[in-house]
């Protein structure tokens, strides 16, 4: 359970920042005892995927920040977001320790499936969100959703392996506020078409 919630949680935020929950799973993994990486997965906290991943996070930092690249920056994330999430759920045991059950060791793919569809699916919120955020605040919304989407995933993702229980409340919540900014941004967009007169 606490496996699943571990490989959730590090997915999700992996949807909004596809390199914070890796770099924490790859340092924890290096440096520590609180994450054991499974057979297959060693490469995560090795020398040349840290300094990949913290260059591509510095880039996805700086480049979400600004008004369009945002959306290029999420375009490039409809690969990469999915398949960190997949990365991160599987190397943190989820996959091979799940119930301890030989079917979810036989199964790893599962793991990866399952991180991949979590983080497709917070990815697909944040994409959606920025545009419709973009256009109504003439770009201004880029910075600040872009702070609060890195503060989401650092909270989530340390929530994910420090406590898991914590991390599927915080899941939830992410979830309910990404759910609402879309239907928000959407529902003012029609307000001001309906205000200029465009049906």
């Amino acid at each position: 359970m606490f496996a699943a919630l571990t490989g959730a949680g590090l997915s999700a935020a992996a949807g909004l920042n596809a390199y914070i929950p890796f770099l924490l799973v790859a340092l924890l993994a290096r440096f520590t005892d609180v994450v054991n990486l499974p057979a297959g997965f060693e490469w995560v906290e090795s020398t040349w995927a840290i300094v990949i991943g913290a260059v591509l996070l510095i880039g996805e930092v700086v480049v979400d920040k600004i008004p369009a690249l945002d959306s290029v920056n999420d375009a490039l994330g409809t690969v990469v977001r999915p398949a960190s999430g997949a990365v991160v759920f599987a190397a943190t045991a989820a996959a091979a320790d799940l119930d301890s059950s030989a079917w979810m060791t036989d199964h790893p793919w599962v793991g990866l499936i399952g991180g991949a569809i979590v983080a497709g699916i917070f990815h697909t919120g944040k994409a959606a969100a920025r545009p419709v955020a973009n256009a109504g605040t003439a770009g201004f919304a880029a910075p600040v959703l872009s702070t609060a989407e890195d503060a989401a995933a650092i909270t989530l993702s340390l929530a994910a392996v420090f406590a898991p229980v914590l991390a599927l409340v915080l899941l939830l919540l992410v979830a309910w506020m990404l759910w609402r900014s879309v239907v928000r941004m959407r529902e003012r967009r029609a307000d001001r078409r309906r205000a200029a007169g465009v049906v």
